[in-house]
C-alpha cells in the first residue's frame, strides 16, 4: 500500500518522482522583460546537492545557450569523471543528478518519457500565482509516488509564457520583513525542506 507518511521507506511503487528543472530562458528581468540567463556555478553546485540531500530524481539545468551548456559539461566532467571525482566523492554524487537540456519542450518530452505520464508541473514565483497548490497537499502526492516536476526561474523569474503552460504555482516564500528577494538556490532547499523535509520527532 502506498503512504504519505513521511519518513516511512519508499517502494519502486510509491518511489519519488520528483523532478525540479533551474530555467534560465523564458525568464524576466527587472522590468518584466523576457531574457535569457547566464548559469551560475554555484546554482548547479548547490541546488544539486540540496536535490541529492532531500531524495529528487533529477536536476534538469534548462537552456538554449551551446556556451551556456558547454560550460555545465565541463563543470560536471571535472566532478563526475575528472580530477574532482576522486578529490570530492559527495559532490561527485550530487552533481550525478544533474542533465542539461536546451529547451522546456524538450524537457517536457524527457519527464514524460521517463515517468510514461506528463507529471503534474509547477512554477515556483515570489508573487502569488493564479492558482496555487498548497505545499502539503504537494506532499502528499509526491510521497505516495505521484510525478511532478518544479520549475525554478532564475533571474527575476520565470517568463510569463512558462505561467501559462504549468498545472499551478506552488506558494511564495515569505519572512517576516517586506524584502522578498532571495536567490534560487536558498529558495529551492526551502521548498525541497517543505516538500521532503522530515519532521523532528
Amino acid at each position: 500500500m502506498a503512504t504519505d507518511q513521511p519518513g516511512q521507506a519508499m517502494t519502486e511503487e510509491n518511489r519519488i518522482r520528483l523532478d525540479l528543472a533551474l530555467v534560465h530562458y523564458p525568464v524576466c528581468n527587472k522590468n518584466g522583460e523576457t531574457i535569457g540567463s547566464a548559469v551560475t556555478n554555484l546554482d548547479v553546485h548547490d541546488i544539486a546537492r540540496a536535490g541529492r540531500t532531500f531524495g529528487i530524481d533529477t536536476l534538469y539545468i534548462v537552456t538554449p545557450y551551446e556556451d551556456q551548456r558547454l560550460l555545465v559539461q565541463e563543470i560536471l566532467d571535472h566532478w563526475l569523471t575528472g580530477p574532482g571525482a576522486a578529490y570530492n566523492s559527495k559532490r561527485k554524487d550530487a552533481l550525478s543528478i544533474v542533465r542539461l537540456c536546451d529547451e522546456l519542450d524538450a524537457l517536457y518530452a524527457q519527464v514524460t518519457e521517463k515517468w510514461q505520464c506528463r507529471p503534474k508541473t509547477l512554477a515556483t514565483c515570489a508573487r502569488q500565482g493564479k492558482e496555487t497548490w498548497s505545499y502539503n497537499t504537494v506532499k502528499r502526492q509526491v510521497l505516495r509516488g505521484d510525478p511532478y516536476l518544479i520549475l525554478f526561474g532564475t533571474a527575476w523569474g520565470l517568463g510569463s509564457e512558462v505561467l501559462e503552460q504549468v498545472d499551478g504555482s506552488l506558494p511564495p516564500i515569505y519572512g517576516h520583513s517586506d524584502y522578498n528577494h532571495l536567490s534560487v538556490r536558498s529558495a529551492a532547499a526551502i521548498v525541497l525542506d517543505r516538500l521532503l523535509g522530515k519532521l523532528e520527532r
